[in-house]
């Protein structure tokens, strides 16, 4: 996965995310939402085979990069868990 950062600031940034689709998308957009330090998070893809562009921003001028990580973190875990949990089936 290739990311471009297109605009960093305290509490905002604009990404580019190459060759991902709308469902990492949704998922990472949900799990950024459900943070309490998450003031906004949204993704568009342009055009049909286009690379998505994520906004995020913050409250309280926390960096939202380390923000995004941590959301990125609990999406994998949360995959581990469901793997895990098919293994015992």
């Amino acid at each position: 996965m290739i990311v471009k950062v297109l605009d960093l600031e305290k509490d905002k940034v604009r990404l580019i995310i190459q060759g991902e689709g709308h469902t990492f998308m949704n998922a990472l957009v949900e799990e950024l939402l459900s943070d309490p330090d998450v003031d906004v998070a949204k993704y568009m893809i342009e055009f049909q085979f286009s690379d998505p562009e994520l906004l995020v921003t913050t409250k309280g001028k926390k960096n939202p990069l380390p923000v995004i990580k941590k959301a990125c973190k609990r999406i994998s875990g949360h995959c581990n868990e469901l793997i895990k949990d098919l293994k015992k089936q």
